[in-house]
């Protein structure tokens, strides 16, 4: 399957009672029919983003913006609750047969391109897991299946499981992977480099931080940095060198610093297509001139120099 260079995320579009950033569908439409005028055609989504919201506005928008269901690629997540009980999260055999029938209600589609584990589950053997998933491939109701953030080892024993098995492998992952958070480069990388798996990072500008959106003092210029918890639990003050080194570059170029970021990561070896999100146009036009920003060794060194080690984060 082949998708293009760049991935709209789509969980900033769903329900704005959700977080106060999201867009409700009339707002997201335009955004959404920008960057599929520019040539994006693959869009990612999750069941629990907005509580189910943003895959019934996804699968509208595009069904009204795309002639024919081929045009594009359509990639959903399963893992997190999705109700308060014992058998509404995970990857069991349970949860994941119930959640694709779900998730294709609320898309209005009979397939889902891209079926992602939105995480690692540790209660769950991967031999259910991995059974299932290629039950649901077998059925016609998913092409391909991918992966999100874990560690190395845990993708790579679901691979050896599956092939083990005869069933259905991973053909992506889908990690968090930035200037300044690069700890994928030390195992997952590699890994999916020598196995052929295709990278879409997500996060690629750090939730704003890389952007500009989010201040050292601790201040926001936008609605999303402003009301981010997430963000709060994965950068801080020391990831700033990072931001002042692409600031730099962005001024000498007389381009915004999404650009440099986001073109910093689509000249790293196996990145298939960085997963951005916009909930204003000019995300679209930064993420789509970022293609064109080609980068010089300096620029890439100069970058990457303030970098310091992480502890892992996101695998949960």
């Amino acid at each position: 399957m082949k998708v293009s260079r760049l991935c709209l995320g789509m969980m900033s579009y769903g329900s704005p009672q959700s977080r106060a950033w999201i867009l409700p569908e009339e707002d997201a439409f335009p955004l959404v029919a920008s960057a599929a005028q520019a040539g994006i055609t693959y869009f990612d989504t999750a069941d629990m983003y907005s509580e189910g919201a943003s895959e019934e506005v996804t699968g509208r928008i595009l069904r009204k913006l795309f002639t024919r269901r081929e045009e594009y690629v359509l990639a959903t997540k399963v893992f997190f609750p999705m109700g308060s009980g014992p058998n509404d999260a995970g990857l069991s055999r349970k949860h994941i047969l119930s959640s694709v029938e779900g998730s294709l209600q609320r898309l209005g589609t009979d397939y889902i391109d891209l079926y992602q584990i939105h995480r690692w589950d540790y209660e769950t053997p991967i031999e259910e897991t991995m059974e299932a998933l290629h039950d649901v491939v077998r059925s016609g109701k998913v092409r391909y299946i991918g992966a999100s953030s874990m560690f190395a080892w845990q993708f790579a024993k679901a691979q050896y499981t599956a092939e083990l098995h005869g069933w259905t492998r991973f053909v992506s992952m889908q990690n968090h992977y930035n200037l300044v958070y690069r700890e994928e480069e030390t195992e997952m990388i590699p890994f999916c480099l020598d196995q052929g798996v295709g990278v879409v990072p997500w996060s690629p500008l750090a939730r704003g931080l890389l952007a500009g959106a989010r201040k050292k003092d601790g201040s926001a210029t936008t609605t999303r940095s402003a009301n981010d918890p997430v963000a709060d639990a994965l950068y801080d003050e020391g990831d700033y060198a990072v931001v002042d080194a692409v600031q730099a570059v962005a001024e000498q170029r007389g381009v915004p610093m999404a650009q440099v970021a986001l073109a910093w990561l689509l000249a790293k070896p196996g990145v298939t297509a960085p997963i951005f999100g916009a909930t204003k146009p000019h995300h679209i036009d930064d993420a789509i001139a970022a293609e064109e920003l080609e980068l010089t060794e300096e620029e890439m060194a100069a970058l990457e120099a303030p970098y310091r080690p992480h502890p892992v984060r996101s695998h949960s």
